[in-house]
């Protein structure tokens, strides 16, 4: 009996390892990412129901509207999102003033930093080009592949919302193999609950932080910034991305800052350097005080990670980390 339970969750293991690099493989991370969201969604409203609504018919009736409303919200949201991102003071806006700032920096950054950027907009364009069609396959966010990124994106909205409410009608009773595998998928979703949270506490504090400085600081001292907005919300979004995104936001930043003057982009520069130091103390107290890992730990699983699978392994590395050390305290192995 012993032997069959170890090789029921050795199995179990095995299966939800290949589940990890299926989904990186077949580029299903946003659907992934998309369904869990939607479940931890429904799971934190689920109190609200049992208390308005009696009886399990209509708890799974009730489930199953919060589920699709929840769902409504978050495209609704994604395409507020996108307007936003594509409108006059877009994305594309963004783009033509930090080609145009890189034109006319020769004049004003010295040679040997020019030396390493690239001498024009236009070089700038086609490098940025090249880069993301060598990770569309992760981004999944070029031309015809937007669509189908999309369709993952709702498929996987759906399939939370039914795995949701079908745990309100579920009786618990599973044989010994399916039993490991929703211990192994429930552990996966509360390793990526934790991250989630972390770092969308993260996200929110750099976001208010930055459009404090945006949107009150600089207007105080006379200097006004264009898509202050705009740059908050790209801010708050790449925000969910450890590391990678505040590189991101903080390149739009500081090229923008440098569009209105270098004296802009100097105090930008300085102003994220002071924020960034005071948030690797929080990532440490955030995260680690949810997952139980130092800064350092979550860096090495993100460069791992991505050597082995690009921008997709970075965006997944907190949480297989998490789940990977979880695993093994359960185990009482560490």
């Amino acid at each position: 009996m012993e032997r069959q339970y170890n090789w029921v969750k050795g199995s179990s293991y095995l299966l939800a390892a290949g589940g990890i690099l299926a989904v990186l493989g077949l580029h299903l991370l946003q659907a992934l990412f998309a369904g869990m969201l939607v479940f931890l969604l429904v799971q934190l409203a689920q109190p609200l129901v049992g208390r308005v609504v009696a009886g399990s018919r209509g708890k799974l009736v009730a489930t199953a509207v919060l589920a699709i409303l929840i769902i409504a919200g978050m495209v609704g949201l994604g395409l507020w999102i996108a307007s936003m991102l594509h409108g006059g003071a877009g994305l594309d806006a963004i783009w033509s003033t930090m080609a145009e700032t890189l034109d006319s920096a020769n004049d004003v950054l010295p040679p040997w930093l020019l030396g390493s950027l690239p001498s024009s907009g236009p070089e700038l364009k086609a490098e940025a080009v090249h880069l993301l069609r060598e990770h569309a396959p992760e981004l999944r966010l070029l031309g015809k592949e937007a669509g189908l990124a999309a369709a993952h994106i709702l498929i996987g909205m759906i399939i939370g919302a039914m795995v949701a409410v079908h745990e309100v009608s579920s009786r618990n009773e599973r044989r010994p193999l399916a039993a490991a595998m929703h211990e192994r998928v429930g552990t996966f979703y509360k390793a990526f609950r934790r991250v989630f949270v972390a770092q969308g506490k993260i996200a929110a504090i750099n976001a208010f932080f930055t459009g404090l400085y945006l949107l009150a600081v600089l207007p105080t001292l006379g200097i006004h910034l264009p898509f202050g907005k705009t740059m908050v919300l790209i801010t708050a979004i790449v925000g969910l991305l450890p590391v990678v995104g505040n590189l991101i936001s903080n390149s739009i930043i500081v090229m923008i800052s440098f569009s209105v003057s270098p004296y802009a982009a100097l105090l930008s520069l300085l102003f994220l350097i002071v924020l960034h130091k005071a948030e690797y103390f929080l990532n440490a107290r955030i995260v680690g005080g949810e997952i139980d890992a130092k800064a350092w730990e979550i860096l090495i699983a993100m460069v791992v990670m991505e050597a082995m699978f690009g921008f997709g392994g970075v965006a997944l590395a907190p949480v297989v980390y998490a789940y990977i050390k979880s695993e093994l305290k359960t185990a009482r192995l560490i």
